[in-house]
């Protein structure tokens, strides 16, 4: 449990150790196997295996560790909040945070990605057009992604009660001499005016990619 209770603190300085200890947790939880994964009624536990499968393990391992967690971690969507959260059948007020934060770090993650963060920074996103204030959690941005030329948004509504209503977000750190337009998710163009490299950008709230680009 040494090698293994450390693993995801080690995966991006000693990646052969972290690896030793995913192995060896894999093994004998049995998630590395065809049969029973044993030690997921334990959130502790629970936690650390989802984690760092993160890392470690190929789709097939991954998606099968998860379905055996499901039944033990109380997966849980709140649609008024607009909160997705592991109560791991503890009965309490308010969901464990450290673990929830883990479990969901386990999720995300695709082999060597949390390696990757550290050893392959992207120091790129420090000169690229960058999303302020986001009126969240009413609004969450399910889609905010620079890709050389364009920059794509999409706005999450928090519940029923928010879907399809306006929300303005910023969009910073742009050359100040360069014109912009939004193009909708219906192909509409609207152009944008920029203030010192500073537009504001109207997003409607329904989850559907729009794109900011450079005017002809």
């Amino acid at each position: 449990m040494g090698v293994v209770i450390p693993a995801w603190y080690f995966a991006p300085q000693k990646p052969a150790v972290a690896l030793a200890g995913w192995q060896m947790a894999a093994a004998v939880s049995g998630a590395a196997g065809t049969g029973p994964i044993t030690g997921l009624e334990d959130p502790a536990r629970a936690t650390m295996l989802l984690q760092i499968a993160g890392e470690f393990a190929g789709e097939e391992i991954k998606s099968r560790l998860w379905a055996a967690a499901e039944p033990h971690i109380e997966p849980t969507w709140d649609r008024q909040s607009g909160e997705f959260t592991l109560g791991f059948g503890l009965d309490e007020p308010h969901p464990r945070g450290q673990w929830n934060a883990r479990c969901m770090a386990g999720w995300v993650c695709t082999p060597g990605a949390w390696s990757r963060l550290f050893n392959e920074p992207n120091l790129r996103k420090f000169d690229e057009p960058t999303v302020e204030d986001v009126d969240f959690p009413r609004i969450a941005l399910s889609e905010a992604r620079w890709d050389g030329s364009r920059l794509h948004l999409a706005a999450h509504p928090q519940n029923t009660g928010v879907a399809e209503t306006r929300t303005r977000v910023r969009v910073t750190n742009l050359d100040p001499k360069t014109q912009w337009m939004l193009v909708q998710a219906d192909g509409n163009r609207v152009p944008l005016e920029n203030i010192e490299g500073t537009l504001d950008v109207e997003l409607r709230a329904d989850n559907r990619s729009v794109s900011i680009v450079r005017q002809d």
